[in-house]
């Protein structure tokens, strides 16, 4: 079993930044991927972000170039560093991390993008 803890989430106005937060309860060098997705009302759930053991990260085509993930090990953390937000970024955000075939989901925070 893995719980994660998301963090970070709030209310930001388009063009501002946030970082989100993912602390898990086990190394997460582990992982064979780690990121995040995202769920807006009446959408599916899309990939935001994930990073693999080795390092490598992947990004979601709506937000390349606009977000970063990156880890701590020493911390057990994921984050996710997010500028240029647009309203069309709302969203509630979840942390997963998968390892043999498993995913495990933190429960989510909320991310709001509104002037």
């Amino acid at each position: 079993q893995v719980q994660l803890v998301e963090s970070g989430g709030g209310l930001v106005e388009p063009g501002g930044s946030l970082r989100l937060s993912c602390a898990a309860s086990r190394s997460i060098f582990t992982a064979n991927r780690m990121g995040w997705y995202r769920q807006a009302p009446g959408k599916e759930r899309e990939l935001v972000a994930y990073i693999i053991s080795s390092g490598s990260t992947n990004y979601g085509d709506l937000v390349k170039g606009r977000f970063t993930i990156s880890r701590d090990n020493a911390k057990n953390t994921v984050y996710l560093r997010m500028n240029s937000l647009q309203p069309e970024d709302t969203a509630v955000y979840y942390c997963y991390f998968r390892l043999l075939g498993v995913s495990y989901w933190g429960q989510g925070t909320q991310v709001t993008v509104s002037s």
